[in-house]
């Protein structure tokens, strides 16, 4: 038996946190009830990070303020890099590999649930709400494979599936869970007006890895570079994506604010390129650049500036942090040059062999 309570002790869980409305929800349920609840959430480079407060709400971690509960972060970058390239339970309709995410997620919080000597796991999933983790078989096989079969509860959708372990145990009253269920978030913004939630994100797809434009850009990536580092993953999110040669890529900013992050996102030595006095994307050149792709960059790079109506532009290249630069003059870029090397679905573009492009 796992985390076997002290009956003179509040019940604690370990919960499944993304700063989302259900698994707050399903937090605030169990605080209702006088569970003592601390979430975990993780961090995977692909998801809905909690610790970008841009990226789900204002402030997710305002709720954990209001209500009065824990968050922990964990990492997962590594491992979960490794079930993206090959999960056992295979990837949804792009790449995400949600049963496999699932299950790394509950190991992890099975080994916190240990660490703090809590009794069981909550997540906020609602049977039917995701086509392939939240399926009333998916449910037993992910929790067995975490090592976890009996001690998760899904607060929320509790009243479609057989009762838990903390349930059977006296743990949780299951006359004060729900039984939502599909994919209408109408009960649980009901429920959320019911406990005073009214800072939440709107509901969405958080993760990047059911994007099927990130998916395509993740998966060509991985082809010509199996072991990318995180500044490659991170630069998938942004811009604009071409691909020169089987070993260097272009990064082309598509407003002020991506051209700021791309220069972040910069490290010492790296070609950077822009048309000095008119307005320009910063491009960022990943990989070993020869001659050819320079150039090559550099005509991409005025095509997208406001000179690009100009008979040829001169194009400064410049080394991240260090500052050093130089001058190209070129011809922008055609359509047509565009579209053969920019990395999005195509016809033919697994078959595409890289020859020297001269301009």
């Amino acid at each position: 038996m796992l985390g076997k309570p002290s009956f003179s002790d509040k019940p604690k869980a370990v919960a499944l946190y993304s700063g989302g409305l259900d698994s707050t929800l399903a937090i605030l349920v169990m605080l209702r009830q006088g569970v003592d609840v601390t979430a975990l959430t993780f961090l995977t480079h692909f998801g809905c990070d909690i610790s970008d407060r841009s990226s789900c709400s204002k402030n997710p971690f305002k709720a954990a303020e209001q209500f009065g509960f824990t968050v922990k972060l964990c990492h997962l970058a590594d491992k979960f890099i490794e079930i993206v390239k090959n999960p056992k339970y295979g990837h949804g309709k792009n790449m995400n590999p949600c049963i496999d995410c699932r299950i790394l997620m509950l190991r992890e919080a099975k080994e916190f649930m240990k660490l703090i000597g809590a009794q069981f796991v909550i997540t906020g999933e609602v049977l039917g709400q995701r086509p392939m983790s939240q399926r009333r078989e998916t449910f037993p096989l992910i929790d067995r494979e975490a090592g976890l079969e009996g001690y998760v509860l899904r607060p929320l959708t509790a009243l479609n599936l057989k009762p838990t372990i903390p349930e059977q145990m006296g743990l949780v009253k299951r006359e004060l869970l729900y039984g939502f269920r599909g994919r209408s978030r109408k009960p649980q913004m009901a429920l959320a007006e019911e406990f005073g939630l009214k800072d939440y994100p709107t509901p969405a797809g958080g993760c990047l890895l059911t994007d099927p434009i990130y998916s395509y850009r993740l998966k060509e990536l991985l082809e010509h570079n199996p072991d990318p580092s995180l500044k490659e993953i991170n630069l998938l999110r942004i811009g604009r994506h071409f691909r020169l040669s089987r070993n260097c890529k272009a990064v082309v900013g598509r407003n002020e604010e991506e051209n700021r992050a791309i220069l972040s996102m910069a490290e010492e030595g790296d070609l950077l390129l822009k048309v000095e006095g008119f307005g320009s994307p910063l491009v960022l050149l990943c990989g070993e650049p020869d001659d050819n792709q320079l150039r090559l960059a550099a005509s991409i790079c005025a095509r997208y500036s406001d000179a690009k109506r100009l008979p040829s532009v001169e194009v400064t290249v410049f080394k991240a942090v260090r500052g050093e630069r130089f001058k190209i003059r070129t011809i922008p870029a055609s359509d047509t040059l565009l579209s053969s090397l920019r990395i999005e679905p195509k016809a033919g573009s697994k078959n595409r062999v890289f020859e020297p492009l001269k301009l």
